[in-house]
Order: structure tokens, then sequence, then C-alpha cells
């Protein structure tokens, strides 16, 4: 657009794309990270994250920009999935404070490399006419190469992810995983290459029929013995021991209804543990829904704020006379210089506050009292920044590092915090990934309506002589959070062992004795079929309860009760 009021108003739109999508999009993929693992889903994510900015960086037009970055927000539920495996890889309620800091720290740290090497590639027929003059991509999508690099750390993350990411789901982390098994093939390769310079140095030992080597480096199902390496061949090791039981022999009959038991077992313990696990209403209870709330509102007004800042930097000073206490306009005056160097500062300190403050803090406060602390104190922070602009000259540049240092400080203690307490007050670690895919999408749904309404309210206090009516409604909406977390109570953390030894309890309670005569009939053909050598398969009972009474008659406890 050649019209310059404009661009603010599609710079939004663009923004609020991603997050409308994402907010859509996030439970979905929160519920497919429970069902299907973590693993999966992140890589699906990384994925949709680099086919968006490849679409965005040929767009030419607002409805392709538009339609590329709500693809991104569509395809990248990553924001949750990442929350859950951080939930599942600390297993140590003290370390949860470090752990957590560092999914801001990296995303302070990525904001402020990518806004630099966006500036820097952007439009590079322009800015380095020597070196890009001859491309005509380049001139026709001048936006392309900076989401080419963009593509390329995509790419080569979704390379190491599936390489070496491990998945930590519990119910899924068992299953056999062909990117590790060749990261670790990788892995060893390297580690042979490194070493064979030293070994050639030592002595060739390559005609030596075997050789001595190390239980991390045998493939699956080679193991040696505690006090001594094991002997293998140097070359024609067998190939790791994949194999199916589908066609092969039986070495008997006890074995083949073993075999048929034992699966039966497993089906039916399987059964119990899905029964086991909570529905959706069952997982929102009260904590969880307190705290997804606070975080919606915490993403609302944080936005806001991080949109009305540079604007009030950037405003003139005001010819007309305050008349207090609300009545008053005009801004700090800042150069665009000034305003930047403060920007790329806040990002400095917020992971300073983020990585050494925060996990200190938190540690000795605990995550509740720590999110008090700082959803508190925004109330009057919000109150306070307008009243700011009415100070002498040589006070302002200190004020204006208070309200930077208040502000990214309280934001590094508040997003870790909540994402803990939520982690905390989950029911069970199954419906984890659900929990975070909702609050990433109430989050998302806030960070779209938040600039678009703090706009409107800014326009509209100016227009009437109010600077701070969009500061003062942030600080409204900001004690509805402080007044939420009140409600919030500090809940310790659920580990999997607990659930393990809740689900053991339940696995032993005995069964009812009372069975009607069809019950009693189908169990009895069920063990009838266990007992049949010949068949391959067993057609279990539906019910969990026929099920165990079927296992039951195969090992004879029933006919020794009706003796």
């Amino acid at each position: 657009t050649n019209d310059g009021k404009q661009i603010a108003l599609y710079a939004g739109l663009v923004t609020s794309a991603f997050a409308f999508a994402e907010c859509l999009a996030g439970p979905f993929w929160g519920r497919l990270s429970d069902k299907y693992g973590r693993k999966p889903i992140l890589l699906t994510g990384i994925a949709g994250t680099g086919i968006s900015m490849l679409a965005f960086g040929f767009a030419r037009d607002l409805p392709t920009a538009l339609i590329a970055r709500a693809l991104g927000g569509i395809l990248n539920g990553n924001i949750g999935v990442l929350q859950t495996t951080v939930a599942e890889v600390i297993t140590v309620e003290a370390h949860q404070a470090r752990a957590y800091a560092i999914m801001p720290f990296v995303w302070c740290l990525g904001s402020i490399i990518g806004s630099a090497m966006g500036g820097a590639l952007a439009d590079p027929v322009r800015n380095y006419p020597t070196m890009f003059s001859q491309h005509i991509v380049f001139e026709r999508y001048p936006y392309l190469l900076t989401n080419l690099v963009c593509a390329a750390a995509v790419a080569f993350s979704m390379t190491v992810g599936f390489l070496f990411l491990e998945e930590t789901h519990e119910d899924k982390k068992e299953r056999r995983d062909i990117g590790l098994e060749l990261g670790a093939w990788i892995i060893r390769r390297f580690k042979r290459a490194a070493t064979a310079p030293l070994s050639a140095r030592k002595g060739n030992y390559s005609d030596e029929s075997y050789t001595l080597v190390r239980d991390d480096d045998l493939p699956p199902d080679y193991s040696s013995t505690a006090s001594s390496p094991a002997l293998a061949p140097v070359s024609g090791l067998p190939p790791p021991a994949y194999r199916s039981i589908e066609g092969s022999p039986r070495n008997s009959e006890a074995d083949g209804n073993n075999m048929v038991t034992g699966q039966a077992e497993a089906d039916f313990l399987e059964e119990q543990r899905g029964a086991r696990e909570p529905g959706l209403s069952s997982a929102f209870t009260r904590q969880v829904i307190y705290n997804i709330v606070g975080f919606g509102i915490l993403a609302y007004h944080t936005i806001s704020a991080e949109q009305l800042l540079p604007v009030l930097f950037s405003m003139p000073e005001s010819d007309t006379p305050p008349s207090l206490p609300f009545k008053f306009t005009g801004g700090f005056a800042l150069p665009t210089k000034a305003i930047g160097g403060i920007l790329a500062a806040q990002g400095f300190v917020q992971m300073i506050a983020t990585m050494v403050v925060f996990p200190i803090v938190s540690r000795r406060l605990g995550s509740l009292a720590t999110y008090r602390l700082v959803v508190l104190s925004y109330p009057l922070l919000y109150l306070a920044i307008p009243y700011l602009t009415l100070v002498p000259a040589n006070w302002r540049m200190p004020a204006i590092w208070a309200v930077i240092v208040w502000k990214v400080t309280a934001q590094a203690f508040a997003f870790p915090s909540t994402n803990i307490m939520l982690a905390n007050s989950a029911p069970s670690t199954k419906v984890l990934g659900t929990l975070n895919g909702v609050a990433s999408s109430a989050a998302s749904g806030c960070r779209a309506f938040g600039p678009t309404v703090s706009g409107i309210l800014q326009s509209a206090g100016l227009s009437i002589g109010t600077l701070g009516l969009p500061w003062w409604t942030n600080a409204l909406v900001a004690g509805c959070g402080a007044l939420i977390s009140l409600c919030m109570v500090e809940e310790k953390r659920r580990s999997l062992d607990d659930e393990k030894q809740c689900g053991t309890d339940e696995e032993q309670r005995p069964l009812p004795s009372a069975l009607d005569a069809n019950e009693m009939d189908a169990a009895l053909v069920a063990a009838e079929s266990l007992n049949a050598s010949s068949e391959s398969h067993v057609s279990t009972p539906g019910s969990p309860l026929l099920t165990r009474m079927s296992l039951d008659i195969r090992r004879g406890s029933l006919r020794d009760n009706k003796m």
C-alpha cells in the first residue's frame, strides 16, 4: 500500500491472522499429542512453520500474506506441546523453575536475532545492489530471502529433532523410533571415525576375528555381563532383533497358550488404564480453569502494553496544560534510534530476569507466591505509566528505565509460574497435552484481540484528551487477573510414579463375586477358547470384567471355588 496510515492496520491484521488460527488449532494439536505422542506433533508443527514461511516469502499482496500466516497458526501447535514436554521431562519439582525459564529465554534470544536478521536480509536488491542486482526473483519477492533463511533454520531444527529428540509421553516412549536409531548410528559412526587415528597409532587389529565391543555400541538385544565387555565379531553382526511373531511356529502347546493368555492380560490392563484416564470434563478442574483464565488475561494485558509503550515513547509532547487527574495528553517524544535501543535492551534485561533471577525467587517463594507477587503489581504499573509523561525532563529517562525493568521482570516471572501451576494442577499427565493446548489457545485468542482493543481505546482516549484511557483499562483487566490469582491454590506435582501406584492399587482390587448366567456362560466360552491350542488368537469378551473372569477360569480359580 502507498497509504502510510494503513500500514499499521495491515501489519496488525497479519499478526492477528496467526494468533486467531493458533487459537482455533491449539486444543486440536494438544489432544493429538496426548493420543499419538509429543514428538510427531512437534515435528509436524515445525514442518508447518517452514511451509508457512515459504508461502509468506512468496506473498505479493495482503490476502496471500494473511493466508500464509493463518496457515502457520493452524499447522503449528507447538507452544502447548512444548510446555507439556517440559513438564514430562522434569521429574523433580525443585527443577521446574529452571526448566520452564528456558523456553522464554530462547524466545527472547530468537526475537533479538530474528529481528536483526529480518531487517538485514529484507529487500536485498535495494539494500545490497552489488550482490543481488541480477536476481529477478528477489526483486519480485523482496522478503523471500529472509524467509528462505528462516526455512533453512527450520529444516535443520526438524532434522535434529527427528534424529535426537526422545518421546516423553509415558505410554508412547517405549515404541520403536527409527529417527533415534538413525541418530544413534550416526553418532557411533562419528565416534569411530574420531577414534580411528588413535587406534592406528596403537596398532592395527583389523585382522582379528573378534574385538571387545562396549555395551553402548551393540545393537538392541545384545548385552554382556556386568563385569566384562562382550565378545562380538568384527563383521557380520546379525541385525537387531526386530521380528514379528506372526508365522513363527510354536515350541509347545503351553507356549502358545501362554502367549495368548499374556496378550489377553495385556489387553485387559491396557483397557483398564484407558478407563482410568480422566475425560475432558473431569480434566478441567476448578484450579485448571483458574490457571487457564489467568493465563489468557496475562497474555491480553502484556501484549497490549507491548503495543502501547513504543507509541507512548514516540508521541510528541503536548502543548496543552494538563487538567489532572485524568485530562492530559502527550508522550515522551523520543527519537526512533533511542526507542530501538530501549527495546533491544529490554530483551537482554528479560533474558537475565528469566534465567538468573526467576529460578532463585521461585525456589524460595514457590510458584504461586511468585505469580501473585507480579500479577498484583501489574495494575499499579499500568496506572502509573501515563503519569510519567508529566515528570520533569531530567527525570524521564530514569522513569522509563524503571518502567522497562518492572515490566520485563514481571513478565519473566509470570509466564513460567503460570505454566508450572497449570502442569501441577493437571489431574493426570495423560491429559496434560490437551490442557496446555487449551491454555495456549486461550492466550493466542487474547493476544489477537489485545492490540486491536487497545488501539481503539487509544484513539478514543486521544480524541477526548485522556492519554491514560487504554492504560487504565489495561489496569482493570490486570486487576481481574490479580483477583483470580487469590483463588488459586499451590498444588504439588502429580508424578508418574503416583499415577502408576494408583493404577496398581486399582488393578489389585477384588472382582465382584456375583455373576448372572449370561456372564458366566460368556466367561466359560472365553476360557475354553483360551485352552484350545489349535487357535492362533482368541476373541476375548468385550467387558473387562469378563476378560478377568475368563483368565481366572483359565487358571482354575473358579472351578476351585465351585468345588
